[in-house]
């Protein structure tokens, strides 16, 4: 089975006549999904982007931790767990060589699940293990995805 998802990407000089010979040029631009409201994007503040905007950067790092999220909630009703809350503080790390090229060398997620029954707490866990091996968007990279999992009973 394939699913085909499509984005447009919107992009205009902003230069100045005055600044014809400057090497740099805006990096803001929208993606258009339809039925979704307009993303406001631009590069990284690092790389001469708008600080105040998404950047693709921010953007691989949330696709990581929403899938890996709904992966996880998925195998947790498979498995019966009652997950109650969810949150994760997750890092990636870029690395940018001298000619400019970059990649993630890899991202670290820090979920912290509340459960409502303490038998479960090992399996909620081990949980994690599968919901990484579901996760469509860690399926698709070439770095590894770390996690450094918590679980409690409330």
């Amino acid at each position: 089975m394939k699913h085909l998802f499509k984005a447009e990407l919107n992009w205009t000089s902003t230069k100045k006549e005055e600044e014809t010979t400057s090497k740099f040029y805006s990096k803001s631009h929208q993606i258009k999904i339809e039925g979704k409201p307009v993303l406001d994007v631009s590069a990284a503040k690092a790389f001469k982007g708008d600080p105040e905007l998404y950047n693709p950067e921010d953007l691989l790092l949330s696709s990581l931790v929403s899938c890996h999220m709904m992966s996880y909630l998925y195998v947790c009703s498979q498995n019966k767990i009652e997950v109650l809350e969810y949150s994760d503080n997750a890092e990636a790390t870029l690395e940018v060589s001298e000619n400019g090229s970059g990649r993630f060398t890899e991202v670290r997620l820090k979920p912290k699940v509340k459960i409502s029954n303490l038998d479960q707490i090992e399996l909620a866990l081990n949980l994690h293990f599968k919901a990484n091996q579901l996760c469509f968007i860690a399926n698709s990279c070439n770095f590894p995805v770390l996690h450094e999992a918590s679980c409690e009973v409330i």
